[in-house]
């Protein structure tokens, strides 16, 4: 072999360096030894498929791309497996496949084994954590306040404060994020912690429910190669402590190479080479395929095995060399019991010299298996109020939007309220009076609409990922109180010289609270039910347009023809401004004037002349809680049985 990183160099070479890695971290928890068995992950002659591209029903003729070929594999606790490939090869369709999470595809063959046991979506939430490729956290809260709410959410309730907070410190200890524990987590419009370590609270957010099985698209994607080595340099350690790692990876370099145990070479779909990291080298130069020296194996033999597409013989050279390759791997591990090619007197069987329950009881510590933790986990009211915490944290320390949208309620109240404050001591004129309940209703409500339907679409990847990952259940995805309202209610009132009496304000406050929850509730329904942000957009517009349209103000509920009759009744714009005139007008006496003739008639009767007043007072308070309501139970609905994109592609 030409190759300076020879399979004795690069296994001493890696133990060398996990030796030196344990020997000096001396504040390491044994928490990181997994402790709830052995695990194992088995793929037997998986044949994938997915549509090749994008098309309208009409158009579908069956062409579809294989994107896994009869891939067979099998890793251990205690191993690190890498699945190395170029891109569009099916790497993370294979880890999709694995974590039951694939889309726009068919698995015609083959199976996924998790310890045995055919893999489905509640194996896969009790047995693996998977990181994706994107980081999806909460851009304000510290690194130490997003492991705390998420000790919180999957932590059993048996759990103290204390053990809780001592999880998350073995947590941060063990991925060296000690330096940055209270600093914000950032994004790309938040100054934050750097990629590398943002990455590794992706990681430890999964760490902390201790799961036997690990999972990472691209983990090492946008690091510097330090950053990258110092982060499979953690995963190796978390392997050796009795856990089952699968990474896929582009084209790592060398030091980062001799640190996996198992590799996996996929090109489009089939495996030209799986087995132990150390004797990919020799394999490839038995076949005539000898490493450059000082050349980096996976950098060699990922060029090898790619497609070039620049012209039609080039790519047919490529295709034909990678089938040749993958159809003589094929042959060699044919008759062998999992599938890995094994030099002569190779054992790719992870050792332990203690097993987990004997360390434990050496250091006088509990062993919690994954069995314990999945009993007695927070009830949905309980995680609601996390989830409210969270939020409220997150939001509250985002000073800018919190001034530009106190401002743009202070400032819309105080345009409206001043526009009226023109009347003086004389009381607003009763077409005045109506004009301007209607107006209150309808102005914070609309943007309410849009600006929820925003801030939905921006958390939606994070959302999808912690439903998907069993965080908690759709319920506790409540939306936070609305603290603005009272900013938008109170001047606009008081200018505008409305009823003075202390519990005409309040009632007059309460409506607007609900109608403004009311747009919020169908804000959070339709950004759920629509995949993309300008589809949901356009829903909550056209609902919202539909139901000022139909309040009763635009046109009189007499002349109003059926349907839109039939829609008025669910319109909460209808409702709010029925609440607000009877607020407003009952027990107060205006002036009439007709010819020479005045006389005072109570405002009640305006009201039944726009005949609005079919209905008491807290009969409008209770419909607009139902419609409220039915807008959760949509939004439930739709979390629940619709498929929550982490994008916002179709």
């Amino acid at each position: 072999m030409d190759a300076d990183i020879g399979p004795n160099h690069a296994n001493s070479s890696a133990q060398h360096q996990d030796t030196e890695l344990f020997s000096s971290d001396e504040d390491s928890s044994l928490y990181f030894t997994y402790s709830g068995g052995c695990n194992e992950l088995e793929v037997n002659n998986l044949h994938y498929e997915r549509l090749s591209e994008f098309k309208l029903p009409w158009e579908m003729k069956g062409d579809k791309q294989t994107a896994i070929n009869k891939l067979s594999m099998r890793v251990r606790s205690g191993q690190m497996l890498a699945i190395i490939g170029s891109s569009g090869c099916g790497k993370t369709s294979l880890l999709d496949i694995i974590t039951c999470r694939d889309e726009g595809g068919k698995m015609t063959s083959g199976q996924v084994l998790i310890n045995g046991k055919p893999n489905t979506p509640q194996l896969v939430k009790k047995n693996i954590a998977h990181v994706r490729q994107d980081d999806r956290l909460l851009p304000h809260l510290t690194v130490r306040e997003t492991l705390a709410f998420v000790a919180k959410l999957r932590l059993p309730t048996h759990f103290t404060q204390a053990q809780r907070d001592q999880r998350v410190d073995d947590v941060i200890a063990e991925l060296r994020l000690r330096q940055c524990a209270h600093t914000r987590v950032g994004n790309d419009y938040v100054r934050g912690v750097s990629g590398g370590e943002r990455r590794r609270v992706s990681i430890a957010v999964q760490l902390l429910w201790n799961p036997g099985i690990l999972i990472l698209d691209e983990p090492t994607s946008g690091l510097d190669s330090f950053t990258a080595h110092n982060l499979v340099l953690t995963l190796s350690r978390l392997a050796r402590g009795n856990r089952l790692v699968l990474l896929s990876v582009h084209q790592p370099r060398s030091d980062i190479f001799q640190l996996f145990d198992l590799v996996v070479l996929l090109s489009s779909g089939s495996a030209v080479y799986c087995g132990a990291a150390r004797d990919m080298v020799p394999y490839f130069t038995a076949l005539g395929y000898p490493c450059p020296r000082y050349c980096n194996p996976s950098d060699f033999y990922v060029d090898l095995i790619s497609i070039d597409r620049r012209s039609p013989e080039r790519e047919a050279e490529g295709l034909e060399r990678s089938t040749v390759l993958a159809e003589r791997f094929m042959d060699k591990v044919r008759d062998t019991e999992d599938h890995m090619w094994k030099s002569d007197g190779a054992n790719t069987t992870p050792t332990q010299t203690k097993s987990p329950q004997q360390l434990s009881k050496e250091n006088g510590e509990e062993v919690i298996t994954i069995a314990k933790q999945k009993k007695r986990l927070p009830g949905r009211l309980h995680q609601f109020t996390i989830l409210i915490r969270r939020h409220m944290y997150n939001d509250y320390r985002d000073l800018v939007t919190l001034l530009v949208h106190g401002f743009e309620a202070l400032l819309m109240s105080l345009l409206v309220g001043c526009l009226y404050y023109g009347a003086g001591e004389e009381r607003l004129s009763i077409q005045d009076t109506v004009a301007l309940l209607y107006m209150i209703g309808a102005l914070t409500p609309f943007a309410v609409v849009l600006d929820v339907i925003a801030k939905c679409h921006s958390e939606r990847a994070m959302l999808y990922h912690e439903l998907e990952d069993g965080m908690y259940s759709v319920l506790g995805e409540l939306p936070e109180h609305c603290v603005f309202t009272l900013v938008y209610g109170l001047p606009i009132y008081w200018l505008a010289g409305l009823n003075t009496e202390p519990e005409r304000f309040l009632l007059n406050f309460l409506l607007v609270w609900l109608m403004v929850y009311c747009s919020r509730a169908m804000a959070l329904f339709v950004a759920a039910a629509l995949p993309t942000l300008q589809t949901s957009s356009f829903a909550g517009n056209s609902f919202f347009t539909i139901f000022y349209l139909t309040g009763g103000f635009v046109i009189s509920m007499e002349n109003m023809w059926q349907v839109a009759s039939w829609v008025s009744h669910t319109s909460f714009m209808r409702w709010g401004f029925d609440g607000l005139l009877q607020v407003q007008f009952r027990g107060n006496m205006y002036p009439v004037s007709i010819r020479n003739f005045t006389f005072n008639v109570d405002g009640i009767h305006v009201v039944e002349a726009m005949h609005m007043n079919q209905y008491p007072l807290y009969a409008c308070y209770l419909v607009l809680l139902a419609v409220c309501l039915v807008f959760m139970a949509l939004y439930y609905v739709s979390l629940k049985f619709i498929k929550q994109k982490s994008s916002q592609d179709w």
